[in-house]
């Protein structure tokens, strides 16, 4: 799958930074860059908390992510250029001022860029060539744990509020997907618009069955 940069705006909220990690996790997963989730997730939940705590609840707030080369970049847009994170210092046993040290901890790198009408506050991790095991990680697996990851994030969606952040991101996520089995289909000699249409008379089906019951 093209790793394609993409870039999300929201309102920095602390109930956004769920949504946010969950997103995270989906892309990463369908990037074939397990490895990088946790780590990921951290850095953009401390990138956005840092934004909540010392720009304000509301703000105006930009997530990038994509590929420097072999880096996973991340970056959190906001538009205030006079507060800029520090690296603090402060201590195991302090609750606050602690962001830029875990960040500093999991990436490899980061920094901040000062625009004419934002500020850039960035992360970089490395990714790794193969798994844990010495094998390169099978993309087909990947994408698998991948799927399983979405449909829970769907599936949540439809128990409580939807959000829209996830949604969205969802809906990205899913015709990425569906580009791949297209992909898969043509590199074994389906054809693709036949498989198309048949799903789409058994969706067609199921839905008439949903309805009348």
């Amino acid at each position: 799958m093209s790793r394609k940069p993409w870039d999300l705006r929201f309102l920095a909220e602390p109930e956004e930074v769920a949504a946010l990690r969950r997103v995270l996790r989906v892309h990463l997963g369908l990037w074939g860059l397990d490895e990088l989730i946790d780590a990921a997730q951290l850095c953009v939940s401390e990138l956005v908390s840092n934004v909540i705590i010392h720009v304000g609840p509301g703000t105006p707030t930009t997530l990038a992510v994509s590929m420097k080369g072999t880096d996973l970049r991340i970056e959190v847009h906001d538009p205030d250029t006079r507060t800029l994170p520090t690296l603090l210092h402060e201590g195991v046993d302090c609750e606050t001022g602690r962001g830029m040290e875990l960040i500093t901890g999991m990436a490899d790198r980061w920094g901040v860029q000062l625009l004419a009408d934002r500020k850039v506050t960035w992360c970089e991790l490395t990714t790794a060539p193969a798994a844990r095991n010495g094998h390169v990680a099978v993309p087909g697996v990947t994408r698998a744990e991948a799927l399983l990851d979405l449909y829970a994030v769907v599936k949540s969606a439809g128990e409580s509020k939807p959000s829209r952040l996830s949604t969205a991101l969802a809906e990205e996520a899913v015709i990425d997907v569906i580009t791949d089995f297209l992909h898969w289909l043509r590199a074994h000699g389906c054809d693709e618009e036949e498989i198309l249409d048949r799903a789409q008379q058994r969706f067609d089906s199921q839905s008439a069955m949903i309805v009348v019951s």
